[in-house]
This record gives structure tokens, C-alpha cells and sequence, in this order.
């Protein structure tokens, strides 16, 4: 079985007990950055000693496959550095293969920053999207941002910390009338 986790995203607190117990019994844990996954094994308290399997963006294609073999005898355990595995993370690749493939998917649901953001906007709720991480080149993000004109949604995006004072900028110009 393929088992996806939620991780933190800020607050060890917000670890579940599945994902604790999950992180102890899991004989594979594939995470984005197994650095990362050690330190939260740590912090929580887990001795187990499971075989880690680097899991991340530019690997996923060439794993899924094998992955997805093994999960056909014992369960493996998908992490990422911080919230939900597939949520502009790692993770949808191998979902999409054990579909494929007849091996059962299940979830410890947990922390997600996509609704944790859309909870503390202030803006409407009841119809969003979510459309991941902003385009990264200028003329790739005017055009996004001039595609949302019409959006009647709520939207919801990703950013990185080091961009965000001017993205924002570029949300304001490109949209001066929405919020």
C-alpha cells in the first residue's frame, strides 16, 4: 500500500499520532528530502530504523514504478519536507502509478498550508482554487496574473518566501481590483 502523510508545516505540534506511529512502523518511507524526514523522526520521538528512499522532483519518474512494485508486499510510507505529499510536491506520479496499477492508496490527512491560507484570507470560502506555485519568468507571471481577471474564485497560490514582496507587487498592478 501506498500510505501519503502529512508533515508539519511550521508546527511539530500538528504532527498526528497516525503519522507518528506510521513513521514507526513503516519498513520504506520515500520523502522529498530524507534529511528532513530524519530530523522530524527525531523530534518526535521515533526509533525505528526504516529504509529511506529520496523521493523528490527530478527523481520521481525513474522511482514511481518501483515503488509502486514494492507497495504490492509492504507498505510504503510517502513524505515530503512540509505538508501534503502531491500538493505541488512529490507524490502524484506515484499516486497516479499504484492507481494504474491496482495498489491501494490511502492518507493520514494532516497540515495544509492551501487551506490554513484560504481559512485566514478573509476571503470567500465556499468556491476556490488552487493553482500551485506562480509562474517564476516575468512574462509567463503578467500573463497568469491577467488570466485571473475573470476568475471569479477565490485563488489560492504558493509562492517562495524570497519572492513574495514581488509577487505581491505584481498581484496589485495586475489586479488592482481584487484582493
Amino acid at each position: 500500500m501506498i500510505i501519503l502523510g502529512a508533515t508539519p508545516i511550521g508546527n511539530l505540534g500538528d504532527a498526528s499520532e497516525r503519522l507518528r506511529e506510521a513513521l514507526a512502523s513503516a519498513p520504506v518511507i520515500a520523502a522529498e528530502d530524507t534529511r528532513v524526514t530524519v530530523k522530524l523522526m527525531r523530534a518526535l520521538g521515533v526509533e525505528g530504523h526504516p529504509e529511506l528512499v529520496a523521493l523528490h522532483d527530478h527523481n520521481e519518474r525513474e522511482l514511481a514504478a518501483s515503488l509502486v512494485a514494492r507497495a504490492k508486499d509492504e507498505d510504503i510510507l510517502v513524505l515530503t519536507d512540509a505538508g501534503m505529499p502531491t500538493v505541488s510536491d512529490p507524490g502524484f506520479v506515484v499516486v497516479r502509478e499504484a492507481i494504474d496499477s491496482g495498489v491501494d492508496v490511502t492518507c493520514l490527512p494532516g497540515p495544509s498550508a492551501v487551506l490554513t491560507a484560504l481559512a485566514l484570507s478573509g476571503l470567500p470560502t465556499d468556491r476556490f482554487a488552487f493553482d500551485g506555485f506562480v509562474p517564476r519568468k516575468q512574462g509567463s507571471r503578467t500573463s497568469y496574473f491577467e488570466s485571473l481577471r475573470s476568475e471569479q474564485r477565490t485563488v489560492v497560490l504558493f509562492e517562495s518566501p524570497h519572492r513574495i514582496a514581488q509577487t505581491l507587487k505584481a498581484i496589485a498592478e495586475s489586479l488592482p481590483e481584487r484582493r
